[in-house]
């Protein structure tokens, strides 16, 4: 018969250094924060971290990753709402200006990872770039299906307008930031539903 208390003990172990870790990096940065301070905080030993995780890469990757499914979570109640393309795209806004405006925020957790991995080479940059490549591909695809038309650029154009709010969020007033943001989400999908294009449509047209 397998001992309850010590099955357990590594699973409740690698949560509490998880949650610790992410907790310090997403306050204080990745670099600036060791292994002691972790497994101090966490209250484990060394031992029992490198049980868990090799290494501290390891480690930052498990943090991003918990992220990432959060986010894909959070994005995939809005895709099984059966609300119109449009309006799941209104709602996957919503959920950005709500993490906006919670307390504690300090940014994109992926964008504040990367600033600190330029290294293309580097798993943590990619895991960014994945978590960033999953994020485009959904709202073009969701963009594609208001009209026949490249929803590349739109695509593009909303993921710019989601981190320049991140980004503002932890320096300015987060309610103001994510009103101005949801109102430029709304503008986006009305030029977009009407023209097909983003940023062009007042632009007169050369004559033929």
């Amino acid at each position: 018969m397998v001992n309850s208390e010590s099955a357990g003990r590594p699973s409740e172990a690698r949560a509490r250094l998880l949650d610790t870790a992410a907790r310090i990096f997403y306050a204080e940065g990745i670099r600036a924060v060791g292994i002691d301070r972790i497994v101090a905080e966490a209250q484990v030993t060394r031992a029992t971290l490198y049980r868990h995780f090799p290494g501290k890469e390891e480690l930052v990757l498990a943090y991003l990753s918990d992220i990432d499914q959060s986010i894909r979570g959070q994005t995939d109640a809005a895709l099984s709402a059966g609300l119109p393309p449009a309006d799941t795209i209104r709602a996957i806004g919503r959920s950005i200006a709500e993490g906006i405006r919670s307390p504690g925020f300090r940014g994109c957790a992926f964008l504040n990872a990367v600033a600190e991995h330029p290294d293309p080479g580097s798993p943590v940059h990619r895991a960014v770039l994945a978590h960033r490549r999953w994020f485009l591909d959904t709202v073009t695809e969701l963009l594609g299906r208001i009209r026949e038309s490249p929803a590349g650029p739109a695509g593009r154009h909303l993921v710019m307008m989601r981190d320049g709010a991140m980004t503002a969020g932890c320096l300015f007033d987060p309610e103001l930031v994510g009103e101005t943001f949801l109102t430029g989400v709304d503008e986006l999908l009305q030029v977009y539903a009407t023209t097909g294009r983003t940023g062009e449509a007042a632009q007169p047209q050369a004559a033929p």
